[in-house]
C-alpha cells in the first residue's frame, strides 16, 4: 500500500478507526510512516502522539488494544480507515467510542463476547457454561425448543411473552453459533453475499 504522507506539513495522516464487526466509528488518530509501519508489524493500532511526541500504541498502558483486522486507504492515499477489534473501552473516558455513537445491535455483539468468554472460562454458576458442558446435541435441542416456543407465542396476542421467547431463541442460537466456531459477523457476511 503506497501512502502520501507528504500532503501534510507534519507528515501526520488521519487514521479513522472503525469497529470491524459493528461498523461503529471508534476514534480518530494520526499516523506518520513509522506509526503505520509499526501498526502493520504488531497488528495493533499505533499512532504518533502529538502531545507525547512519540509513537503510542493504543492500549499500551490500559490494555485496551485495537487489534487490526483490515487497513484501507482513501482514493487520494492520504487518509486511512482501519477496521479493528477493540479489547475493552476505546475512549479515555471509559466509553466504547470517542463519539458516543449509538448502535442498536451493539448489545448483541457484547453478548456474543460474554458467551465466548463463558465457553473459554467456564463458571459453575453460569447457565451458559453449563449448557456448553452438555455439548452440541443439548445446545441444538435448546435452539429447537426455543424456536417452537416462539412460534406458539407468535399465534397469541401477548407481546411481552413473544419478545421474551424471541430473546431466548436469539440467545440460544448465539450459543450454538459459538459452539460451532462461528459468530454473528459470519452470519452477517453470509446474508450480505446472498443480497448481492
Amino acid at each position: 500500500m503506497t501512502l502520501d504522507f507528504s500532503k501534510y506539513a507534519d507528515s501526520l495522516m488521519p487514521a479513522i478507526i472503525q469497529d470491524s464487526v459493528t461498523g461503529k466509528v471508534l476514534m480518530l488518530g494520526f499516523m506518520n510512516n513509522e506509526a503505520f509501519a509499526k501498526t502493520k508489524a504488531i497488528n495493533k493500532v499505533t499512532f504518533y502522539s502529538r502531545s507525547k511526541k512519540r509513537l503510542w500504541t493504543k492500549g499500551e498502558e490500559s490494555g485496551n488494544f485495537l487489534n487490526v483486522i483490515e487497513i484501507l486507504a482513501d482514493c487520494d492515499k492520504d487518509t486511512l480507515l482501519i477496521k479493528a477489534k477493540p479489547e475493552g473501552a476505546v475512549c479515555h473516558t471509559g466509553a466504547d467510542t470517542c463519539f458516543n455513537e449509538k448502535n442498536e445491535s451493539e448489545f448483541l455483539f457484547q453478548l456474543q463476547d460474554i458467551i465466548e468468554q463463558r465457553k473459554k472460562t467456564p463458571s459453575p454458576h453460569s447457565y451458559t457454561s453449563q449448557l456448553f458442558s452438555k455439548g452440541i446435541n443439548k445446545i441444538a435441542q435448546k435452539v429447537g425448543e426455543e424456536a417452537v416456543e416462539l412460534v406458539i407465542e407468535a399465534k397469541d396476542n401477548n407481546n411481552e411473552l413473544f419478545l421474551c421467547e424471541a430473546a431466548d431463541l436469539i440467545y440460544h442460537y448465539m450459543i450454538l453459533l459459538t459452539e460451532k466456531g462461528y459468530s454473528l459477523a459470519d452470519v452477517s457476511n453470509k446474508l450480505k453475499s446472498r443480497n448481492s
